[in-house]
């Protein structure tokens, strides 16, 4: 049976998984997206948002004894496919798969809440949700531009 603290880290490792899998993706689509220089700027400024987040959440995990995780697992096959996705379908489609790669780490890390230790709860809602919210609120925004 795993103690709270190893549940904790084994959480705080999903979501730096998801994180790095961020970083992947938004890697891939501003590297497809090379035709506008303020979308990528817009991009790459969500993707140093993901990047802040993982380091956040290296250091917790290795506060707490924790081995941070080194890649994005399964979370990277979704990077695959956003890379596919601009490549074939174009910026609407790039856009629309960040975003919902965005809802999926907003909606991941609220489901997870009540799961969490006092202080890793505290820990997600003031470093790592209000840049969640930010980036998808970015992403939203400019779906609805294009």
């Amino acid at each position: 049976m795993k103690t709270a603290t190893e549940t904790d880290v084994t959480q705080l490792n999903s979501f730096l998984r998801g994180e790095l899998s961020a970083v992947e993706t938004y890697e891939q689509a501003i590297a497809k997206l090379d035709d506008d220089p303020a979308l990528r700027a817009r991009l790459a400024d969500c993707r140093m948002s993901h990047q802040q987040r993982a380091a956040l959440l290296r250091d917790e995990i290795t506060r707490r004894g924790g081995e941070p995780a080194e890649g994005s697992g399964v979370w990277g096959a979704f990077a695959q496919l956003v890379e596919g996705g601009a490549k074939v379908f174009g910026k609407k489609a790039a856009i629309a798969a960040l975003e919902e790669g965005e809802d999926h780490g907003r909606d991941d890390y609220r489901a997870e809440l009540d799961n969490l230790d006092s202080d890793i709860r505290m820990f997600v809602e003031t470093k790592l949700l209000p840049e969640q919210l930010r980036t998808h609120d970015t992403l939203s925004a400019l779906k609805h531009s294009l």
